[in-house]
């Protein structure tokens, strides 16, 4: 059976507008009345599913309609291929969560990206970067155990680096032969930092109570925190 313009735009409208059970039938349906080859003409003039055709015609003869699963398709969740995941989740930031300091919410919070998670999954209990879900599936699944990131997500900056202890082993050394040199005059320099007085520094917090701003508001004045560093001149 030809088909003209009118009739195909007015078939496929139709079935676009039908969902489920009933679109099928239409199709079924539309593809009986065209005859012998009517599923290879609507394939290729509707663009029509050969599947769906073919399933429309079932229901058709059988009177049995399938139930479309609509929820049982799709990729399943990342625990449904590794059961054991979410409890290593867990293991891994548990030691490293803690309260809200504050107390403003019940949330518990670790110091651990997600990306440190992902590693330690891999380093402790061997699983395969393959086999891993990525950070942002790692940090969604950390939520839903009532775990969330602290602001910034990355661990706190060590006190002392070994570029430190090198700068302070050398100072010893040069220390060492001033005290051995009549000749040498080592001075003490004063290297503190300089901070504003009062509520110009620091967003306004300080640790000790300082008056200092009723009488100068424009925040000129500094006092000087830090330490001595020695330096030797010869």
């Amino acid at each position: 059976m030809d088909l003209t313009e009118e009739v195909k735009e007015l078939l496929i409208k139709t079935a676009k507008e039908l969902k489920g059970c009933a679109r099928r039938l239409f199709m079924a349906r539309t593809v009986r009345a065209l005859g012998e080859g009517g599923q290879r003409q609507a394939e290729e003039e509707l663009g029509w599913n050969r599947g769906l055709m073919r399933k429309g015609e079932h229901e058709r003869k059988s009177g049995v309609v399938c139930v479309d699963a609509f929820n049982q398709r799709g990729r399943k969740r990342c625990e449904e291929h590794l059961p054991n995941l979410l409890k290593d989740i867990t293991a891994i930031v548990d030691g490293q969560s803690q309260a809200d300091p504050q107390f403003r919410s019940a949330r518990l919070y670790t110091r651990l990206t997600a990306a440190e998670v992902r590693r330690q999954l891999v380093t402790t209990y061997h699983y395969t970067d393959a086999q891993l879900p990525t950070t942002a599936t790692i940090t969604r699944h950390s939520q839903r155990t009532g775990l969330h990131a602290q602001k910034g997500g990355e661990d706190a900056t060590p006190k002392k680096l070994p570029e430190t202890d090198a700068i302070f082993d050398h100072l010893k050394e040069v220390n060492a032969e001033a005290d051995a040199e009549g000749s040498t005059l080592r001075l003490s320099m004063d290297a503190k930092a300089v901070v504003k007085i009062g509520p110009f520094a620091r967003g306004g917090k300080n640790r000790v109570l300082t008056k200092a701003a009723d009488h100068d508001a424009g925040g000129t004045n500094y006092r000087h925190t830090g330490g001595h560093f020695p330096s030797r001149f010869g």
